[in-house]
């Protein structure tokens, strides 16, 4: 829309109050499914195979149905809180403002991990683990009056707390803090340095949670050009996981109550494609599986990369549709689907089983 445009919802909302009618608010909508439809259309390096798609579908219902995957596995692992309160919603939102970039090209043993509680973590589970072992340390981590503070929030205190049991360091840890930095004081500004009033601020929508992240954190925006469209194309991979991890952990209560759940989509990341791609139900073209194979970089933003994550998002709700035609009594969404997709390829990796590699890229997107 051009900026001399009139804004159709606008005045429809000026009618309805110049004739006197109630005006409702129509429900936000992300936009990161519109836009990844878009790529799947009009990119030509990635596609959907819908036979292996569909098959997909059927192997994933039965697997979750076997292991009764639900909400409740979220808090089943012995890393993340149990507790139903404030602080885990805290803890939550720390975790997905820190949720990226943990892959690494050196060997398992080299490689940047956490020991806590006799155990070596590593990807994901090494932030997790590390927060825990900072507030058992009486770091207040999670705490934004902490991020604000640059006496107290600093690199050197960030290199401290996510200290690894080998040489390498955490990736991006600059970047980390400038993640923190930014939404203390978002939040000192706008939410009374309060976590949960942002939570409410939503109004129990998923996606207006997603949005408001979106616009006033910029760590958040997960936003990238393509070619043939003017707005940008919305991935909001870390929004979308904190909103989502926020209603995992409370099983659709409390702070986890969002009335329109189903709008959130997969995450897009690089452990879903690789798994997509390794069942065949995602297709790269010769470049693209050759440079993944190579390991080669892709830059972030890039038009590899974002269909990639695109396609990814796309072929998840397609298999998402296909279990619920199957099965129309049973409540999956494209949530589960990811948690269970990404589950599924971290077995997989531990068993050394990869069949495809996943793709290299730096950024604090995912």
């Amino acid at each position: 829309m051009l900026d001399d445009e009139a804004d159709p919802e606008l005045l429809a909302l000026l009618r309805q109050h110049l004739q006197g009618k109630p005006v409702v608010e129509a429900e936000p909508e992300t936009g990161v499914l519109e836009s990844a439809e878009f790529v799947y259309d009009h990119g030509i390096d990635v596609a959907i195979d819908m036979r292996a798609t569909k098959n997909a579908a059927e192997s994933i219902y039965k697997q979750m149905q076997e292991k009764s995957f639900s909400t409740a596995s979220w808090s089943e692992h012995e890393l993340h809180p149990k507790a139903k309160d404030e602080a885990t919603v805290a803890f939550i939102f720390t975790m997905d403002l820190l949720n990226f970039s943990f892959w690494s090209e050196l060997p398992d043993d080299e490689r940047f991990a956490i020991e806590y509680r006799g155990k070596r973590w590593t990807g994901y589970w090494s932030l997790v683990a590390a927060m825990q072992r900072a507030l058992d340390d009486g770091i207040p981590i999670t705490d934004p009056h902490f991020w604000h503070s640059e006496d107290e929030c600093n690199l050197e205190s960030l290199r401290h707390i996510f200290r690894s049991c080998t040489e390498e360091e955490m990736p991006l840890l600059s970047e980390r803090l400038d993640c923190l930095r930014e939404s203390g004081q978002v939040l000192y500004e706008r939410y009374e340095c309060s976590i949960t009033s942002l939570v409410e601020a939503a109004d129990g929508s998923a996606a207006r949670l997603v949005n408001i992240l979106a616009r006033d954190f910029s760590c958040f925006r997960d936003e990238h050009s393509f070619t043939g469209r003017e707005k940008p194309i919305r991935l909001l991979k870390r929004a979308q996981i904190l909103v989502a991890d926020l209603w995992a952990c409370f099983q659709g209560d409390s702070y986890g109550t969002f009335r329109d759940i189903d709008k959130i989509t997969m995450f897009a990341d690089y452990r879903v494609p690789q798994i997509l791609i390794s069942v065949g139900a995602l297709y790269c073209s010769p470049s693209v599986a050759t440079a993944i194979k190579d390991r080669q970089l892709l830059k972030s933003g890039s038009s590899w990369e974002v269909q990639l994550r695109a396609c990814s998002i796309w072929c998840v709700e397609l298999i998402r549709r296909e279990i619920r035609r199957h099965h129309p009594d049973t409540n999956v969404n494209a949530i589960l689907i990811d948690f269970f997709l990404y589950d599924k390829m971290k077995e997989l990796e531990a068993e050394g089983k990869e069949a495809f590699p996943h793709h290299r890229t730096r950024s604090i997107w995912y």
